[in-house]
């Protein structure tokens, strides 16, 4: 596959001027930013000014289709998708700069080191609830996101690469206090989601499901993804990530 060696970065924010800057700071190698701004009431279009980048207004209740827009706004064929909590470190920008000179694929794996705090929490990720890599880099063709509120589904289109060796540094939640907001909030809105999916489709989940759901995840989290060595942090995580479904589900329920 031929590669041009131009890239777009991408970042789809709400409301971050606190974080906004380092983050784009951290994306100093691609040869264009780009910034969604979803109804953003703070400094965030001011800063995104700053590092002259591209631009994009709107307001968006679904995070898909906000992401989408962003990809679509981007004018490079390669794009580099990243949250305002994200930081790209200069070896992963090197690196990034060597695969887009002879690309043999269409979307690349970054693996992520997540924060909270000031620990990096290795092990126990996923469910829903947390990345330990995702598909960052990609041909802007490659990547469409689904139409939900909340952890959209991806489409992807091509061939899947490799995964990278260098990592995206992600500050997930200031604390566990962080944490379990998070977890309220997301499960909030996957409530609304499943509530539309329900009534497009005639029926519903069953509470079985989302017990064993429960179960499996906790399992899959804390044993299988190693979060049984982060101590307390992986015995929280793996919860939450077990969490999510059912009290999404019971969330969905409630005003039946």
């Amino acid at each position: 596959m031929a590669g041009c060696g131009m890239i777009s970065a991408l970042a789809v924010v709400h409301n971050e001027e606190k974080q906004l800057a380092d983050c784009l700071r951290s994306l100093a190698f691609a040869d264009q930013l780009v910034v969604v701004l979803d109804k953003c009431t703070d400094g965030s279009k001011a800063i995104a000014q700053q590092f002259n980048a591209k631009i994009i207004e709107g307001s968006w209740d679904i995070e898909g289709e906000r992401r989408n827009a962003g990809i679509a706004a981007c004018d490079h064929a390669w794009v580099l998708e990243l949250d305002a909590d994200e930081r790209a470190s200069p070896e992963l920008g090197q690196e990034i700069r060597a695969v887009l000179q002879n690309p043999t694929a269409d979307y690349y794996q970054i693996p992520v080191n997540n924060y909270i705090g000031k620990r990096l929490v290795r092990h126990g990720w996923g469910g829903s609830f947390g990345k330990s890599e995702y598909g960052g880099l990609f041909r802007r063709s490659a990547k469409h996101w689904g139409s939900d509120r909340v952890h959209p589904a991806l489409r992807w289109q091509g061939v899947k690469g490799h995964r990278l060796k260098n990592s995206i540094v992600h500050y997930v939640d200031r604390d566990l206090r962080d944490t379990l907001q998070r977890l309220n909030r997301y499960s909030d809105l996957r409530a609304l989601d499943l509530r539309d999916k329900w009534q497009r489709e005639g029926k519903r989940d069953s509470a079985l499901n989302n017990y064993r759901r429960f179960l499996s995840r906790f399992i899959k989290c804390y044993l299988g993804r190693g979060g049984w060595r982060e101590g307390g942090y992986g015995l929280v995580l793996a919860w939450c990530a077990a969490m999510y479904p059912l009290l999404s589900y019971l969330k969905a329920r409630e005003n039946d």
